[in-house]
């Protein structure tokens, strides 16, 4: 044993003597901070950067077998899950940890705002600190697109259809994050450039500026009722609470953070085993849209509030609220870097936390039945009311056929029953014309998915011809006004009605 150790010792001294980090290291472990940041409030950021070691871990073994090609992508995930020794866990512990680490960040990014901690002179670590949640959060979506299944292909479909409505460069957008004008091969190889190498690299690069950052400055000292932050005088006022107070954070602090951290990977473990790996689901089919795409746990806000939204605020929404809450994010330190810290004399900030994670939290339960609407209480199953089909032409029974199997009333209501995702389609032609009809059929608008390669011509004709019996009330059908031909005497429309 003695002679093991010495070899050990002299292997250790050889290495230091060339690379010289044992020193920095042991002064970075062991650096003094003060005996109140010892709390279990402090332990998130530790834990989060844990679980992002777990994460590349993980990351890398996945890429030993997961093939990033369109054809084989899906087929991967499935061997994975099946025939590799398990592999079904190693993916659930990439999955689960992926949510467990959007969740951490969520809660270090809360604390750190209700402690104050994002004040002098702590003001760039925080901006940092957005930006890693940026990351992270990309990392989950570029991961969900990379197991290519029904959900993967029609969300990212949503998302490029979110990314179309950009001003201007919307359309060029759209290519560079899909390869091409389709989804297919190339667009998986570009996120899977991004999720491996890309966005990885940039977070890796942030983490350890954001370590060094909380080291050079110091860890945020627990916020006191009263105790002001003054760009003139904290620094010294926080030197000596360090000095007066002062404990190595290794090990009289870091003892906490270890307890946290292996807790947290125990409920990944937990989690991983319990419920197993996400998807993939069925395979990537655009022939097949009759789905409803479910985008993973971090995301499903974002559906629900689309969900709710009218369609004439979507765009809006979309583009401003996400730029004024990160600008919000990024200004906040430059605009309040000083003052009290203390959250009992900070009631705006405490109320701000409340109100959004109630929304969060509401929103995100929404999300989890309300893939595309509200309220979707009419299937396939469910027949067409018979006060639709009552006078109808053959033709425009079979369209109400059509509007049955291809469960249009997922999404649309007719005799006060349906999905609330569109509008109610009682008076349609009253609204729309023939032609307009059609073409909304056939290439989509706005929400509403293109058909025409769903339905054949004959399908086509039959639906649109049961969509222009719809005039609510015995309403006049809608006419185009370019094409409307009027009597010199009456000036009225010869023709006004089609039925």
């Amino acid at each position: 044993m003695p002679e093991l150790k010495e070899r050990v010792i002299s292997v250790y001294n050889w290495f230091e003597q060339r690379l010289g980090l044992g020193g920095p290291v042991m002064e970075a472990a062991g650096h003094e901070v003060p005996s109140n940041t010892s709390s279990w409030w402090y332990v998130f950021g530790s834990a989060a950067t844990v679980i992002l070691v777990l994460q590349v871990m993980t990351g890398v073994l996945l890429a030993l077998v997961y093939a990033p090609t369109a054809s084989h992508a899906w087929s991967s995930l499935e061997f994975l899950d099946h025939n590799v020794r398990l592999g079904w866990f190693l993916r659930a512990m990439h999955g689960w940890g992926s949510d467990f680490m959007i969740a951490i960040v969520l809660i270090h990014m809360v604390q750190v705002f209700l402690f104050g901690a994002y004040k002098f002179p702590r003001e760039l670590t925080w901006i940092i600190g957005v930006f890693l949640l940026l990351l992270t959060l990309g990392m989950a979506f570029t991961g969900q697109v990379l197991r290519f299944d029904q959900d993967a292909y029609w969300g990212l479909g949503i998302g490029a259809s979110i990314v179309s409505r950009v001003p201007l460069v919307g359309g060029l957008l759209v290519k560079l994050m899909l390869g091409g004008p389709i989804i297919a091969g190339t667009t998986l190889s570009r996120f899977f450039v991004l999720h491996v190498f890309v966005i990885p690299g940039i977070l890796l690069a942030m983490v350890g500026l954001h370590v060094w950052m909380v080291l050079r400055l110091g860890i945020n000292d627990w916020p006191m009722p009263g105790r002001l932050v003054s760009r003139k005088t904290y620094i010294r006022e926080y030197h000596q609470l360090a000095e007066k107070t002062g404990i190595p954070f290794v090990p009289d602090a870091a003892w906490k953070d270890a307890i946290s951290a292996a807790a947290i990977m125990l409920s990944v473990i937990a989690c991983a085993l319990w419920f197993g790996p996400f998807g993939p689901g069925g395979q990537p089919d655009p022939t097949i849209i009759e789905t409803a795409p479910r985008p993973d746990f971090a995301f499903l806000w974002i559906y629900a509030v689309l969900a709710y939204l009218p369609p004439s605020l979507e765009t809006p929404v979309l583009f401003v609220a996400p730029v004024l809450g990160i600008g919000a994010m990024l200004l906040l330190p430059l605009l309040s870097g000083e003052g009290e810290k203390h959250w009992s004399r900070r009631p705006v900030a405490v109320l701000m936390v409340t109100v959004i994670a109630v929304t969060l939290g509401v929103f995100t339960r929404l999300g989890t039945y309300t893939p595309w609407s509200p309220i979707m209480n009419a299937w396939t199953s469910s027949t067409i009311p018979q006060a639709y089909l009552r006078d109808r032409t053959p033709v425009e029974r079979q369209g109400a056929i059509v509007f049955q199997n291809k469960q249009c009333r997922n999404c649309h209501s007719i005799g006060g029953e349906g999905g609330l995702r569109g509008p109610a389609l009682d008076s349609i032609a009253s609204r729309m014309t023939e032609d307009q009809i059609i073409r909304q059929v056939l290439q989509g608008d706005g929400n509403m998915p293109a058909y025409g390669n769903a339905l054949n011509p004959s399908e086509t004709t039959a639906l649109v011809r049961f969509l222009k019996t719809l005039r609510g009330n015995n309403l006049s059908p809608a006419v185009d006004e370019s094409r409307r031909l009027t009597s010199p005497n009456e000036q009225q429309p010869i023709s006004s009605t089609e039925h």
